[in-house]
């Protein structure tokens, strides 16, 4: 039963930030909006609020990758995994959570830590004029999202030994709604 509740702790962190990249998204859209209302109709250009959008996508994008991940949409072979039985599927999640997503994650946040890092050193900010200072918040943003990307495999991971323990009879990835 302990395996049962890491796995739903982990889904919940998962769930929450699949909720912080809704908000994200919300506050692109806002952003583009007055980006554009801006644009056109005062003829005032701003390089920060438009550096600000690829900011809040990229955001966006890199911490909603777990949620999709806890919520099934992550890419696999469907055409084949989708005719499988529920055990079958448990034991292809379990070795593509080992021997590709865990490696990957856990490469790309090595690295990125370095990245980040680099970035903060140098004191780095936009290369345009206006634009927006701190390069290193959002460059800190690639190990963290694969990091949360690596705690949520992880619940993927459970999830299929889990499954092939008996405690999920259906192979229903929708997360439950709080």
């Amino acid at each position: 039963m302990f395996l049962l509740r890491l796995e739903q702790t982990i889904n919940a962190f998962s769930d929450w930030l699949g909720k912080i990249s809704a908000v994200l998204f919300v506050l692109m859209l806002f952003n583009v909006f007055y980006d554009v209302i801006t644009r056109y109709l005062f003829n005032d250009v701003s390089i920060a609020m438009q550096e600000m959008e690829w900011h809040l996508f990229a955001a966006m994008f890199m911490l909603g990758v777990p949620f999709t991940l806890r919520a099934g949409g992550h890419v696999r072979v469907d055409l084949i995994y989708e005719g499988l039985s529920l055990k079958k599927k448990a034991w292809i999640d379990l070795f593509g959570a080992l021997t590709l997503l865990f490696p990957f994650c856990l490469l790309v946040a090595w690295y990125g830590v370095d990245f980040a890092r680099e970035s903060f050193e140098l004191g780095e900010g936009s290369g345009d004029p206006g634009g927006l200072p701190y390069r290193w918040v959002i460059k800190a943003v690639i190990p963290f999202a694969f990091f949360c990307t690596f705690i949520s495999g992880v619940g993927l991971l459970l999830r299929a030994i889990n499954t092939l323990n008996g405690h999920h009879k259906s192979d229903d990835y929708i997360p439950t709604q709080h």
